[in-house]
């Protein structure tokens, strides 16, 4: 399957702006998963803004 880099780009949540994976849904959740985080497009839009993407973070952006 291809990815539709300019599709996902419209709908991406991420602010983090120099990050290479922007638009790329697959490799952004590999990386992610492989350092034990969570992509920061989970978050709620406050929970995304503090980069910290750890499994902890999110239960606690989840929880409020």
């Amino acid at each position: 399957m291809d990815c539709n880099k300019s599709k996902n780009l419209s709908s991406c949540t991420c602010t983090y702006e120099p990050c290479p994976r922007k638009g790329l849904c697959c490799e952004c959740v590999a990386y992610h998963r492989r350092n034990g985080e969570i992509p920061g497009c989970f978050f709620s839009k406050n929970g995304e803004s503090g980069y910290d993407r750890s499994v902890q973070s999110f239960i606690k952006d989840q929880s409020k």
